[in-house]
């Protein structure tokens, strides 16, 4: 028996065209949206690899891109064109394991809400740098310039190894991602850090602190805002004095001379240690006289999803005080002394590490040092080696030795 067979094309019926599921990504601006894109995608792409034993130099060189055309899915949000690069992938997917942020924690706080604009750091739209707070305040995403890009490729090696040998124990920046972003040919580069202050607990006051006296006021407008970001000099007007536990202040001074050791070895200098301070009476007087409707003690990762297998909490650079405040999830928190006179919340970690102090630095020491005279050794510019130790003096002055 014969049979025919039906020509190629025919006797078919009309297949229906695939369009494949995105996820949508709602943001206020394309930016954002094609943030949240990126990192959904590259972290997507990371969990159907397994993590390498061991780096290999390569992997500080490496990067993964994406390009995306005619995009007309969702294009009321989506920009129709745009690239999304992801610097060593590798290295900082390391890097979240040391500080202890799993996989799921950083996706599900960077793309299930819209990042939210640091409006007390000025990141308006068009603003240098741009600062924002993932939802659940966990992340902080500032954008960069390239100069500052390749200073951070360039140290990572080093930075890599330091946290390795510190286990993850440092008050430096902690970072977890570094992104090229490329909508209607302007690009944007950004980097995802841990947030220093709190995401349990407001702070109430912040200081930009560099151990510097010359020039280091607020200016009048700053003092206006609702949060001013203060500096070294209105720190010492207010004779502010840092009450901790013994075992505590030595750990703080430790970890901050050796990180600043590690800075000045790789010529870096220009940071700032940034404290918040959160003063527990304060917040509970305002907790009783917000609206009862208002007042909803569910944390960022109670509104989410979480993963059956989510590790537990990061423990944090400081050790609990036994009764204390919960700070389960606040690396760089430490509750004061029980024998303080209030009792609050200190945040406490480095930023603004990426300055090199090479010829215009130097430059800038010179000049500075001719203009100033005898103040000169207070400015903020100078040598990594002196830089380091004047700031570490500043901050044992400024904590109070136990049983004062």
């Amino acid at each position: 028996m014969s049979s025919k067979k039906t020509p190629r094309g025919l006797g078919k019926k009309k297949k229906k065209v695939l369009v494949p599921k995105w996820k949508l990504f709602r943001a206020k601006e394309p930016l954002l949206s094609v943030f949240m894109w990126g990192v959904n995608h590259s972290i997507d792409q990371l969990m159907h690899v397994p993590p390498p034993g061991l780096l290999m130099p390569d992997d500080f060189k490496a990067y993964s891109k994406v390009k995306i055309d005619n995009h007309n899915f969702n294009k009321d949000i989506m920009p129709s064109h745009y690239k999304v690069k992801e610097y060593c992938p590798n290295v900082f997917r390391n890097l979240r394991e040391q500080f202890g942020v799993d996989q799921f924690e950083y996706l599900r706080s960077l793309t299930s809400y819209e990042p939210e604009p640091d409006q007390t750091d000025g990141s308006k739209t068009g603003s240098t740098p741009r600062f924002f707070t993932s939802y659940d305040k966990k992340f902080v995403i500032k954008s960069m310039d390239s100069e500052a890009v390749a200073e951070l490729h360039s140290i990572l090696k080093d930075y890599h190894c330091y946290v390795v040998e510190r286990q993850g124990k440092t008050l430096l920046p902690q970072y977890l991602g570094l992104y090229r972003l490329t909508i209607e040919n302007s690009e944007t580069y950004f980097v995802v850090m841990r947030n220093v202050f709190g995401r349990k607990y407001n702070v109430h006051m912040k200081f930009d602190l560099k151990g510097s006296t010359v020039s280091r006021a607020a200016s009048d407008k700053e003092k206006a805002k609702e949060l001013p970001t203060l500096k070294d000099n209105d720190f010492l007007d207010q004779n502010i004095k840092l009450k901790l536990p013994g075992e505590v202040r030595q750990q703080l001074l430790d970890m901050l001379g050796s990180d600043t050791e590690w800075l000045s070895k790789g010529h870096l200098m220009d940071y700032s240690l940034l404290l918040g301070i959160h003063d527990c009476e304060r917040a509970a007087a305002e907790a009783a006289n917000r609206p009862i409707e208002q007042t909803s003690e569910e944390s960022a990762d109670e509104l989410a999803p979480t993963p059956p297998d989510s590790p537990l909490p990061s423990t944090g650079a400081f050790p609990p005080i036994s009764g204390g405040p919960d700070l389960d999830d606040e690396f760089y928190a430490i509750a004061s002394s029980t024998d303080s006179d209030k009792k609050l919340i200190y945040f406490i970690g480095l930023v603004d590490i990426l300055t090199y102090y090479g010829v215009k630095k130097r430059t800038a020491t010179a000049a500075k040092t001719m203009k100033y005279g005898a103040e000169a050794e207070n400015i903020s510019t100078v040598r990594p080696e002196q830089y380091a130790k004047r700031l570490m003096e500043f901050v044992t002055r400024a904590i109070t030795p136990p049983g004062q």
